[in-house]
């Protein structure tokens, strides 16, 4: 072995690096994530550390730090906006992980071409695509002007040196897995390649206040390949998410130092690329059935998007000895909870039926405020009882079977009313917030008996 090589072991999913193999990662306690790697003990150049401090290292008082209104950049994509906190910060080095196919290098193209016709220079860096094909899919997406360029490299030095010299104001790197540092003997995609990769790109951005933009690859479980300090590293974590067979893509933020990580961004997938939906409520509830048992409308907050979705309930007598249950798009536990609530409570036998939650349109809803739409779909399929379809319903349900209160219930209901539902099935704990709402019918419950015996009297 070579003077300057030595062999270490990291852990994939932390990063903790050890002299030898270990079944358990002492940092992160997972089991057998140490992978060898064999690294340069060189010793880097000097000038490595974080930029974007003053020469002379000395620290800068917190009010003398100035900040103007227009200090991020618009993509002229509102749900991408929307995501990112209100626009890209300069300097910012942003994460997109998601599916092959999904649709990750799309968008970013067509972010690459909004922001050129806006007279940003852009540097569209790719190490999976040639030229070629990166011409074929721009032609698709629509017009493209001077200010965007194209290099296609998986060297960093080569990579840094470009940046250096061109000196553009968004760089998307296409993708993290093929760069490759010549210090580091290991293959791309590994995890000293990635951390080394990610680190002098962090770099680059702070800087020279570039933004970057970095597509990962996932594993098989959806989380991003390689190390999971590449997740620390960056400023913001974007998941996209959905079906790659199905028309809609939904973007999550996971991690954002710069906004809000609750809010989410949907798409729909056309032949010129992703198109905004603009209104997810309008979107999911299309094709509902009308006078069907078992289905019922709820609203679930998506940070401060109300998104109305229908929830399916069938609930039909077993043929074996241990009911069978399952939940698509919602907690499985959380199903089987308020059926317990319901045969509690309520008295509705369910311990000899089959069934089975669905959240139509392939959403994933994990808030409580869908509890009560969950509690009356469920209600809906075992007593036969169709709920009219301009009834919404939103709540928390306790153990005690009592309606609790949820978060934005004026936003909720408000939402309802524009898409043209005339009745909305609240907690009564909620009245003080939406009770000066006009032109819709509220209908306040403390327990869901209550709920209940309102949609059996309808």
């Amino acid at each position: 072995m070579l003077k300057n090589k030595k062999v270490i072991y990291f852990c994939q999913e932390c990063g903790y690096e050890s002299s030898k193999w270990m079944g358990q990662c002492p940092g992160c306690r997972a089991w057998n994530t140490f992978v060898e790697e064999t690294v340069s003990s060189k010793k880097s150049p000097a000038g490595g550390g974080a930029a974007g401090t003053s020469k002379k290292n000395d620290p800068v008082k917190l009010k003398d730090i100035r900040l103007s209104e227009d200090e991020r950049r618009l993509t002229e994509i509102g749900e991408l906006d929307r995501v990112l906190g209100g626009g890209i910060v300069p300097g910012s080095l942003v994460l997109v992980g998601g599916d092959p196919g999904i649709g990750k290098s799309t968008l970013l193209l067509q972010v690459c071409r909004n922001l050129a016709q806006s007279g940003n220079a852009v540097l569209y860096i790719s190490g999976e695509e040639s030229l070629r094909q990166i011409k074929l899919r721009a032609d698709r997406l629509g017009e493209f002007n001077e200010n965007l360029q194209i290099l296609c490299e998986t060297n960093l030095e080569t990579i840094r040196e470009v940046i250096e010299r061109k000196k553009p104001n968004t760089v998307v790197i296409d993708s993290i897995q093929t760069m490759f540092h010549e210090d580091i003997s290991s293959a791309p995609g590994s995890v000293s390649q990635v951390r080394e990769s990610t680190n002098i790109l962090m770099q680059i951005a702070k800087g020279l206040g570039i933004s970057i933009f970095i597509v990962g690859h996932v594993t098989k479980e959806g989380n991003v390949a390689g190390p999971r300090v590449l997740e620390h590293m960056v400023d913001t974590v974007l998941y996209f998410e959905g079906d790659r067979h199905a028309s809609y893509r939904i973007l999550r933020a996971v991690k954002n130092r710069f906004g809000s990580t609750n809010e989410i961004g949907v798409f729909e997938m056309r032949s010129t690329g992703l198109e905004e939906v603009k209104n997810p409520s309008e979107f999911m509830l299309n094709g509902k059935p009308s006078g069907t048992s078992g289905s019922i409308v709820a609203c679930s907050m998506e940070g401060t998007r109300p998104i109305l979705v229908e929830i399916q309930a069938l609930v039909c007598q077993s043929n074996f000895g241990i009911p069978r249950r399952t939940a698509v798009g919602t907690d499985f536990n959380r199903v089987n909870l308020l059926m317990a609530v319901l045969e509690k409570k309520v008295g509705i036998h369910l311990a000899a039926c089959d069934a089975y939650v669905n959240i139509a349109g392939g959403m994933k809803m994990t808030e409580p405020a869908i509890d009560l739409g969950i509690s009356l779909a469920v209600v809906s399929s075992c007593k036969d009882i169709v709920i009219p379809d301009g009834v919404m319903a939103f709540g928390e349900i306790g153990l005690s079977g009592e309606v609790r209160a949820v978060s934005m219930a004026g936003q909720r209901v408000a939402e309802a009313r524009k898409l043209g539902f005339d009745t909305v099935i609240l907690p009564e704990v909620c009245r003080s917030a939406t009770e000066k709402i006009q032109g819709i019918r509220l209908v306040y419950v403390s327990w869901i008996q209550d709920a209940i015996r309102f949609i059996m009297n309808k």
